[in-house]
């Protein structure tokens, strides 16, 4: 696959609510440190972010707690894009919260406005595009009404355009939905997700709402990134199309529905080429059958 010209567009584009982006974003998680935890190179990945909107790449996903000691994702993405263009969509999340020690810790209702805050002043903006409301644990947590109504407040008020949920079942986006529009759902998700992973991803499509899945290439690895851990038949496709098998996999998740976007994160400029060329590889309906099977 030549990537060098391919841009974002070749994915195909969606709307969050009123605002048209392309299916292959960028998730900035891995901006602030490397694998190690030593920090990024500044201006690596403030070129990487310069990088992917020269790609068509426009729509953002980061966190106020995507931070490092010495580095936070919001600011680096202030100091490599700001002022923002107009079509760019940043989406944010909310609900955990870090101290300056790292230590996590989960937002009351009434903290959520002071997170919607920290994150508008990092990032220089007067509104959120999109502001997810991150489940503490998708398979224990109750209601999230409370949390959501918050949010629909702030939307209220002119704080944030967008609501969306993350880390959420199919209960919590029937109550969220009781409250406010939702544009997007973000779950973890990748090949070899468990059935009702699958048919939760059907049922926002057929509601009109968004999919973002992230550890889309990671995998079981989540965090870490990458494993080593590819079955043989995604090796296999990966190299009957010429591609890496990060690639077969941003390409079968995309093919999931039109609604399904992608936000791969990367510190790496090559990387980040071969992310967006994989919006241009299509997958035929066996090859996709195969891997939905995994």
């Amino acid at each position: 696959m030549t990537s060098e010209t391919i841009t974002a567009a070749a994915a195909g584009t969606w709307q969050l609510g009123d605002l048209p982006v392309n299916r292959l974003g960028f998730g900035s998680m891995r901006l602030t440190h490397l694998a190690d935890g030593s920090p990024s190179d500044r201006e690596r990945v403030t070129g990487v972010l310069r990088r992917a909107v020269e790609l068509g790449v426009n729509h953002i996903d980061t966190a106020a707690f995507y931070f490092s000691p010495l580095r936070s994702a919001n600011e680096l993405i202030n100091r490599a894009l700001a002022p923002y263009a107009d079509d760019l969509v940043i989406t944010t999340k909310v609900g955990p919260g870090r101290g300056p020690d790292g230590e996590w810790w989960w937002a009351e209702p009434g903290q959520l406005r002071g997170q919607v805050e920290e994150n508008l002043r990092q990032l220089g903006r007067d509104h959120l595009d999109v502001v997810n409301l991150r489940v503490p644990r998708r398979e224990t947590t109750g209601s999230i009404a409370e949390h959501f109504g918050a949010l629909a407040d702030l939307r209220t008020a002119g704080l944030i355009r967008h609501l969306g949920i993350s880390n959420a079942r199919p209960d919590h986006l029937a109550e969220a939905r009781a409250i406010a529009p939702v544009v997007c759902v973000q779950n973890p998700y990748g090949i070899g997700s468990p059935a009702e992973d699958h048919a939760f991803l059907d049922a926002c499509g057929e509601q009109g709402i968004a999919f973002v899945p992230f550890f889309a290439i990671a995998g079981a690895g989540k965090e870490a990134g990458a494993t080593a851990e590819d079955g043989p038949e995604v090796s296999a496709l990966a190299k009957a199309h010429g591609v890496s098998t990060a690639q077969l996999r941003l390409a079968w998740t995309l093919s999931r529905g039109p609604h399904v976007l992608a936000i791969p994160g990367t510190g790496n400029p090559d990387h980040l080429v071969e992310n967006v060329a994989a919006g241009s590889l299509r997958l035929t309906a066996e090859e996709v059958a195969l891997l939905n099977a995994l």
